[in-house]
């Protein structure tokens, strides 16, 4: 693989691209209350497939295709839409908390660092590597004070799904200064049809079919909110940032996701946040801000 450098190897992001950042973890962490909502009512790949259909049509119609490689649109798709939500959606369904999944996909992170790096040749200064490091010993603490009961199948998943997450991370690095709405939506295209083919494969065709013939608010409305806020807003804004940005720079922030996720699921579900979960993340925002504070030059 080769990318376009991303602007400015070291130093923090500008407060714009904080903000943005920050923004981003919000719409990702509410899209958990989206998601355990949904799956309760609609077999989880189905509802991945709506979601991503929903994020590329009609918007595709309307807006040109960008200008980057087709296999990157395909294998971004493929990635996020099939790799990571389909297991995440599964996971989920299958009695993994929705607040701890919030957590452990953020694994993402350092697989992106190590991937970046590796494949890409992009510099992860020391400081980047202990920062995240520390931000994921947070995210171990939350998990063992909630995840005593996690079943161990949709645990796996949720980590693979992350794997997923990182490596469409890639995609998006090598689409380089690209139109990343017009990224997010073209690349969603590829999703709906191999999950269509994977629900009617694995899930029960009659429970399809009422969640077809009798739209619930928690389908749709969730499906839609996950296709524009969490996609469409949320990954079009995260492209961009990794799009100019080192790789180490950005995917740290995505470690705030689980703080805004175990608030968001203990406000409407009430999931509880323990002192185990308070301390974690309070690990978590230190470690975050070893990654993405530039610290002394020597």
């Amino acid at each position: 693989m080769s990318a376009r450098a991303p602007r400015a190897e070291g130093g923090a992001l500008p407060p714009r691209e904080i903000a943005l950042a920050v923004l981003i973890a919000a719409l990702w962490g509410a899209s958990f209350v989206a998601i355990k909502a949904g799956v309760a009512q609609a077999p989880p790949l189905f509802l991945t497939a709506l979601r991503f259909f929903l994020a590329a049509f009609p918007a595709l119609l309307f807006i040109p295709r960008p200008k980057v490689k087709l296999g990157d649109l395909a294998g971004y798709g493929l990635c996020i839409g099939v790799g990571q939500f389909g297991l995440l959606f599964l996971a989920i369904r299958n009695g993994m908390p929705a607040g701890l999944a919030s957590l452990v996909i953020q694994t993402q992170a350092i697989f992106t660092m190590a991937l970046a790096h590796v494949l890409l040749g992009q510099k992860t200064r020391p400081r980047q590597v202990l920062g995240a490091l520390v931000a994921l010993s947070g995210v171990a603490i939350i998990g063992f004070a909630r995840g005593g009961s996690t079943p161990l199948t949709p645990f796996l998943a949720v980590l693979a799904a992350a794997i997923f997450w990182s490596a469409g991370n890639l995609f998006s690095i090598r689409a380089g200064r690209a139109n990343m709405l017009a990224f997010i939506v073209w690349s969603s295209a590829f999703a709906p049809l191999p999950l269509l083919a994977l629900s009617f494969l694995l899930e029960d065709h009659a429970a399809i079919r009422a969640a077809l013939t009798h739209p619930s608010v928690a389908v749709w409305g969730g499906a839609a909110f996950l296709a524009y806020g969490a996609t469409m807003v949320g990954f079009g804004l995260w492209s961009h940032l990794l799009s100019r940005y080192p790789a180490a720079q950005v995917a740290p922030f995505s470690l705030l996701v689980p703080v805004f996720g175990m608030a968001a699921t203990a406000l409407v579900f009430g999931e509880t946040l323990g002192a185990g979960v308070l301390a974690g993340a309070a690990v978590v925002l230190t470690g975050l801000a070893l990654a993405v504070t530039q610290g002394r030059r020597s």
